[in-house]
């Protein structure tokens, strides 16, 4: 793999993280069960999405 390869990796796992916590945030944040819920299904999804990048490494 190249260095600019790597780099967009790197990018990618930063930006999925990034919204991995955003989401997380909002899910503690929401008081609205059915929103809530949505937003923990973006953490879950983010989460298999850092893992798929991750295992490109």
């Amino acid at each position: 793999m190249s260095p600019k390869e790597l780099l967009y990796i790197e990018d990618a796992l930063s930006h999925t993280q990034f919204l991995m916590n955003q989401c997380r945030d909002a899910a503690n944040q929401l008081t609205d069960p059915a929103l809530k819920q949505q937003a923990q299904q973006l953490v879950n999804g983010n989460q298999k999405l850092f893992t798929a990048f991750y295992n490109l490494v």
